[in-house]
């Protein structure tokens, strides 16, 4: 299979797309020019390039990263959730539901013996009870939870890393 031509015609990622991805995860904000320049390639090569990714949907957007612990959000558990319904319906209504809460970070459906596990980042545990007991535990067929408290974060937002 030729690169051009990839089971969703984007082809195979080369060296220079997954240095492109590399670099623009970590410096989101660098210019074409010095991107180029880092990769290898001229500016006009490159600029296609990440087009290609952009259009593509390999990169899905740009955005600002926040230190949490600087704005005062260093709590962080992890919930598992049981549903008491499982069929479609309603783990559309709680996915639609959980998207609506600010505090649940990032939510997972599991293939095990819960149904998803939410990562909750709160000031605190108070506040974290608070967003427990009137937040998460009234999401649409929620049977029950169990949480696990993260001590330290020992590696987040690695992807670059795994290109």
């Amino acid at each position: 299979m030729s690169e051009e031509n990839g089971p969703d015609g984007l082809g195979e990622l080369d060296r220079h797309d997954r240095r492109i991805l590399s670099i623009l995860a970590s410096e989101g904000r660098i210019s074409i020019a010095d991107l180029a320049r880092r990769i290898g390639l001229s500016k006009s090569p490159t600029q296609a390039r990440v087009r290609r990714l952009e259009e593509t949907g390999v990169i899905t957007g740009y955005r600002a990263m926040f230190d949490p612990i600087r704005m005062g959000l260093d709590h962080v558990a992890f919930v598992e959730v049981r549903l008491s319904d499982t069929r479609e319906a309603a783990l559309r209504a709680f996915n639609a539901a959980v998207a609506g809460i600010a505090q649940i970070e990032q939510a997972h459906m599991m293939a095990a013996n819960f149904d998803y596990l939410l990562k909750v980042r709160t000031r605190d545990m108070r506040d974290y009870r608070r967003v427990l007991a009137e937040e998460i535990t009234a999401l649409p067929h929620v049977a029950s939870t169990s949480t696990f408290v993260a001590m330290e974060a020992v590696k987040e937002n690695a992807l670059s890393d795994a290109l």
